[in-house]
């Protein structure tokens, strides 16, 4: 096998992911090997309601090393889902299409020859089944790894929730010197070793404009404390208010904005960025991005789905 291949799962089978890769294929000239987890049956069906014209050479798992790879055609390891049609309402039909994927590009993943992995959106609802919080801790656990992070990734800039997909009323219970510092390490040494740089990061409060009239402040006796022993090994800052953060003049300042919860940082970034983002787990053995979108099941068959994200992705791991 060719090295630096691009690992890609399809992720919901009723999504908007497989018209996106098809677009990326058409638009994007990828050097890198692709090799697809997804159903040959559905991939099919969506070639065909696209119009879109590609051979599919079939892999088999056991004996990826084997081949000598490229991206004249779409190289295929084919994981069984019955459909009779290109889309479907989403439901827990998929999960086991989906699980036997995961276990697939993981099986494959351990082994440590590939290290780029990209999955395509998954629905967290009928899928984890409040078991986990996202699809980050899910592959966190099947890593075995408990100091992980989700950086929605942009060149000018990031963003990272200290907490990810929690109820609001249960965040404050999570705001604490270690998982603050947890990321922090994190994503330094992502920057560190990806680009070589000290990052810049800033550490937003959790209350509006770092105050409360409750007797006990977060901003105060949690995060301006974490802070100042932060700054003695980082390039942090902070406790700054999350409403004028992202104003031009502040977050030029800045590589990275951390907050304390996913809508304090996430709604800002994706209004300036929209979909040139993308989602990179850190604190895994290797580099694992996914889209930054859902499944979009309102946007299915409609050809009207923007590849941006998933070509970011891609470019990202090509370059690094």
């Amino acid at each position: 096998m060719n090295y630096n291949p691009i690992l890609i799962f399809s992720g919901e089978p009723n999504s908007v992911f497989l018209e996106i890769f098809f677009k990326t294929l058409k638009l994007q000239k990828i050097k890198s090997p692709i090799i697809l987890i997804s159903s040959k049956n559905l991939l099919n069906h969506q070639m065909k309601k696209f119009k879109f014209k590609k051979k599919i050479k079939l892999l088999k798992e056991e004996k990826l090393h084997k081949y000598n790879l490229n991206n004249n055609s779409i190289n295929l390891i084919d994981v069984e889902f019955i459909t009779n049609k290109a889309f479907e309402k989403i439901t827990t039909k998929s999960n086991s299409f989906i699980e036997n994927s995961f276990e697939l590009a993981f099986k494959i993943l351990k082994k440590g020859k590939i290290k780029k992995f990209i999955n395509g959106p998954i629905s967290k609802k009928n899928f984890l089944n409040n078991k986990h919080l996202g699809i980050t801790e899910y592959i966190s656990e099947k890593f075995h790894k408990k100091k992980t992070c989700m950086l929605i990734y942009n060149r000018d800039l990031s963003v990272c929730p200290v907490t990810t997909h929690l109820p609001l009323k249960k965040v404050y219970k999570k705001i604490n010197k270690k998982n603050i510092s947890e990321k922090i390490f994190l994503i330094n040494n992502f920057y560190k070793k990806k680009f070589n740089i000290k990052p810049k990061i800033a550490i937003l409060g959790l209350n509006p404009h770092c105050e409360s009239i409750d007797k006990f402040n977060e901003d105060e006796k949690i995060i301006k404390p974490t802070v100042q022993f932060l700054k003695k090994k980082f390039h942090v800052s902070g406790p700054y208010p999350a409403d004028t953060i992202f104003l031009k003049n502040n977050r030029k300042n800045f590589d990275v904005i951390v907050g304390m919860y996913h809508d304090q940082v996430l709604t800002p970034f994706k209004t300036l960025y929209e979909y040139d983002a993308i989602n990179i787990t850190l604190g895994l053995p290797f580099t694992r991005i996914s889209p930054d979108h859902g499944p979009n099941e309102k946007m299915l068959g409609k050809n009207l789905s923007n590849p941006l994200s998933l070509i970011k992705a891609i470019q990202f791991l090509e370059k690094n």
